[in-house]
């Protein structure tokens, strides 16, 4: 693969905006979720019994037990937190200068203090998949400390970049195989679709249209869903370019189609951060030159050989599509049939074989940028700093071996029996870092749920317990008529896990109990994750008396065959009863609040007064009138706005994504030294640079 330093500078931009994107939604819900009062108060996580800090941070690696000697309890820690983190996420966002190791390792430690003291409302595989691509970045990213002058840096950057693709590799791997070792008849039957764009937990009103799609494309895209996650991925590291940037699109497409029809909050967009781990500097690159110099360096028989090997490859993927999902075209109805060729023992069979060879075909990834990097240390001038390039190719070498030796256990969750193959040795390395959350399993829609319809929980409030009035939320499907919204990338985790309470018990989900009670109470910091204007809460004048919730079965509305619609986006049936009345005193809420220890009595208030807390207080009022969405759509349209005023008057280098900001100044050098000695200026051009990415660059990347 070539030179990375442009593409690593852009996906440690990307990633500057993901951790804003993540750090700003969630203080936006902390007072409802985890205030002292909210539905999972933080401060349970929290027990102060008199341990020593040290001892308290082993228990649970969290800043927030700093809160205390700051004067902040723990749901103004979190507040300050996420301010921090979102503060320091903008400016790494918009100047270069800030894209720096010690930036990441912050930005990493102050979102896994969140996530440690987050529960269930914090527990999704997106917040994992940034915690483990936040700790990437703090090996990808350039040391400023350790700025030379000597092009030393450039020796080990393409090892630890690997690890970004080896991370793709392992989400999209898993994601694919978790639906066929589900045992998901649709998943089998390659009908999911017909049923994903209508249960999924938040869909985009474009989800009504892609669910109006003939049955054999929903069928065919299931195929490609297939393709793309399991079999595309092999092609991550071979040393194909063509091959890459043809994974780097399939995996683009498959992310664009899921932001349009579903809000998976930040999710997708930190894969396609990912997903510029297969590219390289030729690609982002403008103009042909790049591409015509590589060209010259070869020769034709090896271009020749290249070509033929990317043809041989295409079309072993084509064959192996067409006769295990038995494609056919039918030509009388003009589609394209389709069906599952193979068993589940087969698959099975298939995973165990493939499993070991897929983890020494990256192993062998990693083994040529290791040695690489010990070739571009060799290469470094002068007696200290190729001692200097050596270490640092050590270290990151080792480093990067570790990670990916402890990364093979979640890996190999996919068959249990490989993973029972590996060193006792490497278990014991992945249980002392588990609970940082560096590495992580993941295999996202195992199974389809809602076959049946979907199923919605409705809560429904009264004053006489006669006429009950149902409570609108913001964000999932309740009113019939209401269309679906757009609130990527915010994520409002009230409205996620109450899709998951529908497809159980209220039973399963405690935190529901609690949130019943909020609202009994007239809760606001609660009311306001459930509508931002209070005008439009039914009981913004007074708490309803009573409280209960009901279970629905949703279908979306079809299309008639004369292309008519009813004009609701939704249609419903009543099921039966989730949740009973209940009332302030009720002896059935008062037993469901004791039983999930939900009664506790907060500890005593902190005072307001302090200059921390009251900043705190008063940044939350300001910002307290603006929904989430609008004020993470507004910022981030506010940075476009500030990249293109920067690219129109000549200056967008400075803080874009594609150019470091070292890269001014040697420039400058250059052309003053071309003037007195060209032949030796030239010389110094082709094996000069400055910072820890060799020519350009003085940055390295991050992460989800």
């Amino acid at each position: 693969m070539g030179e990375q330093q442009r593409v690593r500078n852009t996906f440690l931009w990307g990633l500057s905006g993901i951790y804003l994107c993540a750090f700003l939604s969630l203080y936006m819900q902390i007072p409802g979720l985890y205030g002292r009062e909210g539905i999972l108060p933080g401060w349970k996580m929290l027990r102060f019994t008199g341990k020593g800090l040290w001892e308290q941070l082993k228990d649970s690696p969290t800043l927030l037990w700093l809160g205390p000697r700051l004067g902040l309890d723990t749901e103004h820690g979190m507040e300050f937190i996420c301010l921090l983190g979102a503060v320091l996420s903008l400016g790494a966002f918009l100047f270069n200068c800030l894209r720096d190791s010690v930036i990441f390792l912050l930005l990493w430690i102050l979102y896994l203090s969140l996530y440690q003291v987050g529960q269930v409302f914090l527990y999704f595989q997106w917040d994992s998949l940034l915690l483990e691509t936040g700790f990437l970045a703090i090996l990808v990213a350039p040391m400023r400390c350790l700025r030379s002058k000597a092009n030393v840096w450039s020796s080990h950057d393409g090892i630890t970049f690997w690890l970004v693709r080896w991370l793709l590799f392992r989400l999209m791997f898993a994601s694919g195989v978790v639906k066929l070792t589900s045992r998901c008849p649709t998943w089998w039957g390659l009908t999911a679709l017909t049923y994903h764009y209508e249960t999924q937990c938040i869909p985009t009103p474009v989800a009504w249209y892609a669910h109006q799609l003939p049955v054999w494309l929903q069928k065919l895209s299931v195929v490609a869903t297939y393709v793309i996650e399991m079999g595309v991925p092999w092609l991550f590291f071979l040393p194909s370019r063509r091959l890459r940037h043809f994974s780097f699109y399939s995996q683009v497409l498959l992310q664009v189609l899921i932001i349009l029809t579903g809000n998976y909050n930040f999710f997708n967009l930190l894969t396609l951060i990912l997903c510029f781990s297969l590219l390289d500097d030729n690609h982002l690159k403008s103009g042909p030159k790049g591409k015509k110099g590589q060209q010259k360096g070869h020769s034709f028989f090896i271009q020749s050989f290249a070509v033929l090997f990317d043809l041989l490859v295409f079309g072993l993927l084509g064959f192996w599509t067409v006769k295990y999902f038995e494609l056919q075209i039918n030509w009388e109805k003009y589609h394209v049939e389709s069906k599952t060729a193979f068993t589940y023992h087969d698959f099975l069979q298939w995973l165990r074989t493939l499993t070991f060879p897929s983890i020494w075909l990256a192993a062998a990834s990693l083994g040529w940028e290791i040695l690489k990097g010990m070739y571009k240390s060799a290469s470094v001038r002068g007696l200290f700093w190729k001692l200097w390039a050596t270490i640092q190719w050590v270290v990151f070498s080792l480093a990067t071996v570790s990670m990916f030796i402890v990364s093979l256990v979640p890996y190999t969750y996919v068959d249990f029996e490989s993973n029972g193959q590996l060193w006792p040795s490497v278990h014991r390395m992945f249980k002392a870092v588990d609970e940082y959350q560096l590495v992580n399993s993941y295999g996202l829609f195992r199974r389809m749920t809602g076959v049946g319809g979907r199923p919605e929980v409705v809560v429904e409030g009264s004053y006489d317990k006669q006429s009950w009035t149902e409570i609108e939320f913001m964000y999932k499907p309740g009113n019939v008529s209401v269309s679906p919204p757009v609130v990527t990338p915010h994520q409002p985790r009230l409205d996620w896990q109450m899709w998951f309470a529908a497809l159980g018990p209220h039973t399963q989900s405690p935190w529901f109990t609690s949130f019943v009670y909020q609202l009994l109470q007239g809760n606001k910091d609660v009311i306001k994750l459930v509508q931002n204007d209070e005008s439009l809460y039914p009981f913004n004048s007074h708490p309803p008396h009573y409280i209960r919730a009901q279970l629905y079965k949703y279908w979306y509305t079809e299309v008639d065959q004369a292309g008519h619609t009813s004009g609701n986006w939704w249609r419903r049936r009543h099921v039966e009863e989730f949740y009973p009345v209940v009332f302030l005193g009720d002896h059935t809420l008062e037993s469901f609040l004791n039983q999930y220890g939900l009664k506790d009595k907060p500890p005593p208030r902190r005072s307001l007064d302090a200059p921390l807390p009251s900043a705190l207080r008063f940044i939350r009022e300001l910002l307290r009138p603006y929904p989430a969405p609008l004020l993470l759509h507004s910022l981030l349209i506010t940075v476009v706005v500030i990249y293109s005023l920067q690219a129109l008057f000549g200056r967008g280098n400075r803080s874009g994504p594609s150019k470091p900001r070292g890269h001014t100044k040697p420039q400058v050098e250059k052309v003053k030294t071309e003037k007195k000695k060209p032949k030796e200026a030239t010389r110094q051009g082709e094996s000069g640079g400055s910072g820890r990415d060799s020519g350009h660059n003085n940055k390295r990347r991050e992460k989800s």
